[in-house]
């Protein structure tokens, strides 16, 4: 084998996987999510984890009816895509002191969970009554 193919077989082996598809997949992320995050989420009820739905935009630590770390609590963090990332990549080193214990190491997995979390729109207010 010539030198140069040897080189660029090396180079080709040696690049670090492709990132993750923009924007994710949703209908990928929802299997994801009830394959590995129901044991302890869910949408609409707070469980061993608080409720998901309407997570985009919502100060961390901020569900009424869950019992969150004091660190999630003072974090200050407002979850959207680049935040959701971070904290399903390695939740202990975005907010040292928090209480979950799982992470997600696939970037394409954290891809698609966060399209499917951001589908979990809160529901539409009901009209003002006349």
């Amino acid at each position: 084998m010539n030198r140069l193919l040897a080189c660029m077989l090396l180079a080709v082996c040696a690049a670090p996987p492709a990132p993750a598809k923009a924007g994710g997949d949703a209908v990928r992320g929802k299997q994801l999510y009830s394959a590995h995050c129901m044991a302890c989420h869910s949408a609409d009820v707070s469980m061993a984890g608080p409720a998901h739905r309407g997570v985009f935009g919502r100060k961390a630590g901020s569900v009424a009816d869950f019992a969150y770390s004091p660190a999630l609590k003072r974090s200050g963090i407002v979850w959207d895509a680049g935040t959701l990332d971070r904290w399903l990549s390695d939740p202990e080193k975005l907010v040292p002191g928090q209480a979950m214990n799982y992470s997600v190491a696939d970037a394409q997995a954290r891809a698609d969970l966060i399209a499917y979390l951001r589908t979990l729109q809160p529901a539409a207010a009901a009209p003002p009554r006349r």
